[in-house]
């Protein structure tokens, strides 16, 4: 009787419990997408204002998307950057960002991801990846690879890691990168399985070693989005010596740009074809 009292208990607690689970799992397996990405839309008619000469373009992919692509351009260009913004808004709040690198004489590169913005079509991981490569064969077809820097801003870095593994621009440079979604889905979602429930996987830790050109990584000490661990395990797994920890004490993930070390660190990154032994940051420590 006792035993039959027990059962009935522990069912009683225990069921409440699998149920609660299973509707979360559930709903981080439907709603995922909604958590990764959080896109702006602009009507076609939309015309951009921005202080710098630029370009508005629309790349065609073969499965029928339009991608919207913004060119800036610099009076005298020592190259371009192709950018990859972060996962909310669209290229009129990114577009103001990237004017600093026109200013230090780089034409600059960036398109809204496909639901973003003006861009159309369907979003997928390899979608993703297959646009980046078309935005850099674009810039190829202005600039030298050796003339091109790849940039990544937080979700960005997931397209500029891979895009830089796949070929052979001057230099990466990923402000407040993710070790992979993974890493990130569990430090989140401790809980959850998350490496059963991902349709995304963004693994960045993978395609970083295959990059064969100097990478430079800014982090915050005080980023609440993407931890300073994740970032600086990522780091560790690249595998070219000309290779940069830059650490911005107390900075957070979206003002990385307000430090004079940020500033600084660009100027000579952008300042240079040879970047290794010619910039100078602080030692790096593992906080």
């Amino acid at each position: 009787m006792q035993k039959r009292s027990l059962r009935q208990k522990l069912s009683r607690i225990l069921i409440p419990l699998i149920t609660v689970f299973l509707v979360l799992m559930g709903a981080f397996k439907v709603f995922q997408e909604k958590l990764i990405f959080l896109p702006s839309k602009l009507n076609k008619e939309y015309q951009f204002r921005f202080d710098t000469p630029f370009q508005e373009l629309f790349l065609d992919t073969a499965d029928g998307a339009q991608l919207n692509v913004l060119h800036f351009k610099a009076e005298h260009p020592q190259g371009v950057i192709v950018y990859f913004h972060g996962n909310a808004g669209d290229l009129s709040r990114w577009g103001l960002i990237t004017e600093q690198f026109v200013h230090n004489g780089w034409d600059v590169l960036i398109m809204d991801y496909r639901t973003y913005g003006k861009s159309t079509g369907d979003l997928s991981e390899e979608n993703l990846h297959r646009d980046a490569q078309m935005v850099y064969d674009y810039a190829k077809s202005g600039f030298s690879e050796e003339n091109i820097v790849v940039y990544g801003r937080s979700l960005g870095c997931a397209m500029a890691t891979k895009l830089a593994s796949a070929n052979g621009p001057q230099q990466l440079i990923l402000e407040t990168p993710f070790y992979s979604l993974e890493d990130m889905a569990r430090r989140r979602f401790p809980f959850l399985p998350a490496k059963w429930l991902l349709e995304y996987r963004f693994e960045n830790n993978a395609n970083i070693g295959r990059v064969s050109c100097p990478i430079t990584i800014f982090q915050g000490t005080a980023d609440n989005v993407v931890p300073y661990e994740s970032a600086f395990e990522l780091y560790q797994l690249i595998a070219h010596k000309e290779s940069h920890f830059v650490v911005i004490d107390g900075g957070g993930h979206n003002n990385l740009s307000d430090f004079k070390l940020y500033h600084s660190t660009i100027t000579q990154l952008l300042g240079s074809k040879n970047v290794g032994g010619k910039v100078t940051v602080p030692p790096v420590t593992n906080n």
